[in-house]
Parts: C-alpha cells; sequence; structure tokens
C-alpha cells in the first residue's frame, strides 16, 4: 500500500473523542497532536471533513463561529487531531469570547503534545493581524505552522499562486524554518495528499 493510500486510509477512521471548554479538562498531555486553527469563515470543518473523507465529522455551518470548544478527534489511542474555535466572527458575549482567547493562548503555549499547527486563511484574505498574532504565539515556544490557503478554487490557478509566492516570501522573513504553506480547495480535492503527509509527520507515521 502506498504511503498516499495509506494515509487516506487512516485518517478515514478517525472518531469524535470529545469537546473541552476547560484547560484542565483537556485529555492526557502525551502522546501527540496537530490543531487546526483559523478564521472562522476559513473552512476549518470542511477541511477537517474532506481530509477524513468523512462529511459529518465536523458540523459545517452556513453561520461562522459555531466551533466554541476544543474539539478532540481521535486518530488512533494517543494520537489527536484538534479543532480550535474559530476567531473573528462569533457573535457571543464578550466574557465568552476573552475565555476562548485564554484557552486558546494557553493550550498553544503549555500542550506539550501539540506538534504542530494547521492555520486556515482564505486565499482571497491571508494574514490578517490575528493570523499573525497565532503566528508569533507559536514563534515563541518554536511550533511549526502549516498553512492552507483555502479556497483556491474561487482564484484563478495564477492568482492563487501569485498568493502562495507573496506569502512564502513574508514566512521566510518573518517565520523562517517555522512556518509553510500551501494551496488548498475542499471541492476539488487540491492539496488533500500534501496535507495527510504533514499529519503524518507531526503524528509520526513517517519521518518529517
Amino acid at each position: 500500500m502506498s504511503g498516499t493510500v495509506a494515509a487516506a486510509s487512516r485518517y478515514r477512521n478517525v472518531q469524535f473523542l470529545n469537546s473541552v471548554n476547560e484547560f484542565h479538562k483537556l485529555p492526557p498531555d502525551d502522546g501527540r497532536e496537530v490543531a487546526f486553527a483559523g478564521r472562522s469563515n476559513a473552512g476549518k470543518s470542511s477541511a477537517l471533513n474532506v481530509l477524513t473523507g468523512q462529511r459529518q465529522l465536523a458540523r459545517v455551518s452556513k453561520t461562522p463561529g459555531r466551533t466554541q470548544l476544543l474539539n478532540f478527534f481521535a486518530v488512533e489511542p494517543e494520537r489527536y487531531l484538534v479543532d480550535l474555535p474559530g476567531y473573528g466572527y462569533a457573535r457571543v458575549p464578550d466574557a465568552i469570547r476573552r475565555h476562548w482567547q485564554a484557552l486558546l493562548e494557553r493550550y498553544l503555549r503549555e500542550r506539550a503534545a501539540l506538534r504542530g499547527l494547521l492555520l486556515l486563511m482564505d486565499v482571497r484574505h491571508p494574514l490578517t493581524a490575528m493570523d499573525r498574532q497565532l503566528l508569533e504565539t507559536c514563534a515563541h515556544r518554536q511550533l511549526p505552522v502549516h498553512i492552507l490557503l483555502t479556497k483556491a478554487d474561487k482564484l484563478s490557478r495564477g492568482a492563487a499562486q501569485t498568493t502562495l509566492r507573496q506569502l512564502q516570501a513574508t514566512l521566510n522573513a518573518d517565520y523562517p524554518q517555522q512556518a509553510s504553506a500551501q494551496l488548498f480547495s475542499v471541492p476539488n480535492g487540491q492539496g488533500v495528499a500534501e496535507v495527510h503527509a504533514r499529519l503524518d509527520a507531526w503524528l509520526g507515521y513517517s519521518a518529517a
């Protein structure tokens, strides 16, 4: 079985584990985790679903900001995918928003099992101020970040490639050796195999 086929098969077996809203309720801090982060309209839930080949694994809503907890999905024991609360659009009271931000920042700073972050950005609106803030938090603990420029199908191939090159230049200047990027599209499956390879490396299924 080729590595690409094996990865696709492995992630089709992902199952929802639990949802957490307090740091002390997180699963034991061992094994390996990869977290998904991004603005509320960047397409995190859709990305999780296409990467796992499961249409309903992560709930997709037309109302941005519906992911309000840290949602853990088990690839197998001690290997997890974690869907983090989206930022930017959720219509919630300020107290809840502040709680999300504090929980997210603490998770990114202190979670030893966290091996990498997939940061999703709409290819038409990359690298917002909040995206940069998240990158700075990850840089502080030298956590690797791989950016998915989602909705690549919304631009022409040339325009999407130009955006990718511009982003890569910025990352090389501001976050050398820490952040990388690729194009990604849910409707046509662009970039899925590349993300599977990245997940395999971070979760310990293959060499980085």
